[in-house]
């Protein structure tokens, strides 16, 4: 009868052994793929590795100990069926593992897919700043300064309508060299306003060129202007 015994225990060692090795290499093959998911599925199946190494250990001293002496056979029994308990366990943490590597391929692949649409989108977004830069390159660029078309000067009104201190402007524009309505203003003491109507008032009777090319206007004397304003005296401003 103890034979018998011995005999079914031996078998039941093997099969345990064999389910063990079994677990250890479908173990290994989880953490492979664990390794390219989240460092908490790696702790997970690091943990299960242990306790899984812990446990062939003590197979490995139960076969031994059944191997050893038929008379402690009752015992080496209770230690197997303590150590399927065990096992029990283990395979439902298997089962979890299996569970959350789907889950985790399942993350993987949704992170490919959005990396690969962020990668898209930089692509797109490389692309428009290219063509910001390329704008900006042609913004950047220094401009012919167009110079809007003179306005002719009458000569027989020439000086005649002027006020004092606009041919003050005029001589100040004449020695000193075209300057801004803001520029003029400082200088005449005159309010913003008052400097704009003046100055346009001097540009659209033909006194006055000015550049358009960028705001606030420059604004210069005309070269037919430059003889009248020769012989006249400059008045204190």
């Amino acid at each position: 009868m103890i034979d018998v015994l011995t005999v079914f225990l031996g078998v039941l060692v093997v099969v345990t052994v064999f389910a063990s090795v079994e677990y250890y290499r479908r173990l290994r093959e989880a953490q492979k793929e664990y390794e390219k998911a989240k460092s908490a599925v790696e702790d997970i199946v690091l943990s299960f590795n242990r306790e899984l190494k812990r446990e062939a250990e003590r197979l490995e001293i139960v076969a031994y100990k059944i191997e050893g002496s038929s008379a402690k056979a009752d015992a080496n029994t209770k230690r197997v069926d303590a150590f399927e308990k065990r096992i029990e366990p283990l395979e439902n943490q298997l089962g979890e593992i299996a569970k959350t590597q789907a889950a985790v391929l399942s993350q993987v692949s949704e992170a490919n897919r959005k990396v690969q649409s962020l990668e898209a989108e930089q692509e797109a977004l490389k692309s428009k700043i290219s063509g910001v830069e390329e704008q900006l390159q042609k913004l950047t660029a220094v401009p012919d300064i167009p110079i809007e078309p003179v306005i002719p000067i009458k000569r027989d009104k020439a000086m005649s309508a002027l006020t004092d201190t606009e041919i003050a402007v005029l001589e100040m524009l004449f020695t000193e060299g075209a300057k801004t309505a803001p520029e003029i203003k400082e200088r005449v003491q005159l309010s913003r306003e008052h400097t704009a109507r003046l100055m346009k008032k001097l540009y659209e009777k033909g006194y006055l060129e000015r550049e358009t090319g960028k705001i606030p206007f420059r604004y210069s004397v005309k070269k037919e202007m430059e003889k009248f304003l020769k012989k006249s005296e400059s008045p204190q401003i």
